[in-house]
């Protein structure tokens, strides 16, 4: 990535689970307290997934532990959590998601600067055997690696 970014947190689940299409950057809504946290690195984005409710776009289930310091200004570590693009941007996911098979899925979360920022990606469902397929290939490029070692 570019210079002054840290990645937060990436979500290898979803090349696993899907072809990613096309990539975009969200900025993401969060308190003091959540951004404490990220930067201490406890954030999962396994179970996270993306909506578009009434225009705006939302990251769901993503989990941020609660900041030790924090007490009483802590939020719920799973609450949806607003991601920030222009309408147009939106409009245009939209379109995409309405073709069959498509979702959105976020793949990482990192800093740019000092402001959060978040991945999302156009992704479309793998079938069981293409999830083979790619593990036959890591498996084996794992298996060459090792090889040329010895």
């Amino acid at each position: 990535m570019a210079e002054g970014v840290k990645i937060a947190a990436r979500n290898q689940k979803a090349f696993h689970e899907y072809f990613i299409d096309e990539k975009f950057e969200a900025g993401i809504e969060l308190t003091g307290t959540e951004v404490k946290s990220i930067r201490l690195g406890t954030l999962s984005l396994k179970e996270a997934w993306c909506q578009i409710k009434d225009g705006q776009l939302f990251i769901r289930q993503m989990h941020i532990a609660p900041y030790e310091q924090g007490n009483i200004f802590n939020k719920d570590p799973l609450r949806p959590k607003k991601l920030l693009m222009h309408k147009s941007e939106i409009r245009k996911l939209i379109g995409k998601i309405a073709e069959k098979g498509y979702t959105l899925v976020p793949v990482e979360v990192y800093f740019k600067g000092s402001l959060v920022k978040v991945d999302i990606a156009l992704a479309k469902g793998k079938k069981q055997y293409d999830k083979r397929q790619d593990i036959a290939k890591t498996v084996s490029y794992t298996h060459l690696r090792a090889h040329e070692t010895l």
